[in-house]
């Protein structure tokens, strides 16, 4: 019966401690956008890949478009 009086203030402070984490991430603007890395893993960049290993695609680099 003692260990509740371990446990119970344990996880009290516990919760505490996930509640301000999440109010402090929620401030700081973790959560705007949960679209946009999820989406960003789906974009095919085999161009840059290629061209970061010297390797060349079916293309020259001529006919490719300027990327900024």
């Amino acid at each position: 019966m003692s260990v509740v009086f371990i446990v119970v203030p344990l996880a009290i402070l516990v919760a505490l401690a996930a509640v301000i984490a999440y109010t402090w991430a929620a401030r700081r603007g973790q959560f705007d956008d949960l679209v946009t890395p999820a989406m960003r893993a789906l974009h095919d960049d085999t161009e840059e890949v290629a061209s970061g290993h010297g390797e060349e695609t079916a293309g020259t680099k001529e006919e490719r478009p300027a990327v900024d």
